[in-house]
């Protein structure tokens, strides 16, 4: 028997390329939210690496400072083991005065031996070298950037969503960036965050090959300082002898 002939709909395919229609306006949608989205992460991806770069940053400085300022103190021990020296060849100039009659006339009728003169003792004038002035020059010139980029001293309303600035940049410049108002601002958002990140790397470097030379001329008064050291303590040995003896 045969099969009983089916109802044809003629709306029915009407109503199928609206459904494909509808699906595909939803599918797309969804894409423009998913990318939207993405670009939103990456964006405040990039606002958080360049957040942590100026931190590292502002920790580079501020060890920069102290080495410098260990500096200054090592100038200053240097100074001070030089006043040692110069004085402690002075009382030895003494002892030879008072160990004999003959020796003290002849000591006095004899010139006194020209003396090196020692630096002036108080503070010195220490100088870093000058890289790693520069570089400290360079990354305080971002200080400002520092308060507003640190997680904790952001203000509440993120300004990294103010798409306001969108039509600050030219015409060409928009042309590279997608129509959508929201996207074109993430992506310009991206750029310059990555722009900073580039500077900020190129001061981070500065400022490491800055304390990379600092650190060995530190390390160079280093062992000045303690050539003279053992020397001064061999010296203060023998004086200490010497007076036993008179």
């Amino acid at each position: 028997m045969a099969a009983p002939p089916r109802s044809y709909n003629p709306f029915a395919a009407d109503e199928d390329e609206e459904e494909a229609a509808a699906d595909g306006a939803e599918r797309q949608r969804y894409l423009q939210r998913e990318v939207l989205r993405r670009s939103a992460a990456t964006a405040d991806s990039t606002t958080r690496s360049l957040a942590l770069l100026y931190e590292s940053e502002r920790v580079g400085v501020a060890a920069s400072e102290e080495l410098v300022r260990q500096g200054e103190a090592l100038k200053r021990t240097e100074q001070m083991v030089d006043k040692m020296d110069q004085d402690l060849k002075t009382s030895q100039r003494h002892i030879n005065s008072i160990k004999s009659v003959f020796g003290g006339l002849v000591n006095y009728f004899k010139s006194k031996p020209p003396e090196s003169k020692p630096e002036p003792y108080g503070t010195p004038e220490y100088n870093a070298n000058s890289r790693l002035k520069e570089a400290m020059m360079s990354s305080k010139e971002q200080e400002s950037k520092y308060q507003e980029s640190h997680p904790n001293l952001r203000r509440l309303d993120n300004s990294d969503n103010d798409f306001s600035r969108a039509d600050s940049v030219s015409s060409v410049q928009c042309d590279a960036y997608p129509k959508n108002q929201h996207l074109r601002a993430y992506h310009q958002k991206i750029d310059n965050n990555l722009d900073e990140m580039s500077s900020g790397l190129s001061r981070l470097k500065n400022l490491a090959l800055g304390l990379q030379t600092e650190i060995e001329e530190q390390d160079d008064m280093l062992d000045r300082l303690t050539k003279k050291v053992e020397t001064l303590d061999v010296n203060i040995a023998s004086t200490d002898k010497r007076v036993r003896q008179l």
